[in-house]
């Protein structure tokens, strides 16, 4: 007997919970495109959601967007095209995604309610997959350094003043599926990231005091949202 054919995505398993009231929604017009429009989403549990706002303009990896490891899974949903995304390759992870910890310069910021900590010199993130702390946000006061590669959590520019973190590939790392996925200020319009999203800095301030804990982030194609828009029960 033949296996049986992939189900159709409209029958797929929805990754979003009925008891998630946040929702992130950030469409590109392809794969490869990385100018964004995010739209913020809210509901009350189980029921439909509602668009709050306006379309907010921003920036992914600078080659667009490519499969990552999250709620929905890991890589492409069954049946689904496109890239899967892998370590320096210059794309975001498309799927869904919880949001995790956000980080900054400041010692508090004011009226957010995700978990935060305040960014020191020392705070790294570690990019280089030979690392065992591959993926993670460790310090180097208290870490013993075996990795090539990190991203200084506290920059010399602002585009970590507010660095909140997309939960791609955290759970059952592997190593060079692409790792240190911020939500984080631009460096303006029509620049794109290596593998974040980005946005201006006084809108971005608003959007961390909007999120709460358990919000839902959902990257992808413009393609694959219509493609999946009923089987994750999208807006």
């Amino acid at each position: 007997m033949p296996p049986p054919a992939p189900r159709p995505a409209s029958h797929a398993q929805s990754p979003i919970d009925a008891a998630r009231t946040q929702l992130v929604t950030v469409v590109s017009e392809d794969w490869n495109g990385f100018e964004t429009r995010l739209q913020l989403h809210e509901r009350a549990p189980g029921g439909a959601w509602k668009t709050v706002g306006e379309p907010i303009e921003t920036v992914i990896g600078r080659s667009g967007y490519g499969w990552g490891r999250g709620l929905h899974g890991d890589g492409a949903p069954s049946g689904r095209p496109g890239p899967t995304k892998r370590e320096g390759d210059g794309r975001s992870p498309a799927g869904a995604f919880e949001i995790g910890t956000a980080y900054g310069y400041a010692p508090t910021l004011e009226g957010v309610s995700l978990p935060y900590a305040q960014a020191t010199n020392g705070l790294r993130c570690v990019d280089d997959p030979r690392s065992r702390h591959y993926n993670r946000i460790v310090s180097m006061e208290d870490t013993p350094v075996d990795w090539n590669s990190a991203e200084h959590m506290r920059r010399d520019d602002d585009l970590y003043a507010i660095a909140i973190v997309v939960e791609h590939n955290t759970r059952g790392t592997e190593p060079g599926a692409g790792s240190c996925i911020f939500v984080h200020v631009w460096r303006g319009p029509g620049i794109g990231m290596t593998g974040c999203t980005a946005m201006p800095r006084s809108i971005l301030d608003g959007f961390a005091r909007w999120l709460k804990p358990g919000a839902v982030w959902v990257a992808l194609p413009e393609s694959e949202y219509a493609a999946l828009r009923s089987a994750w029960d999208l807006p």
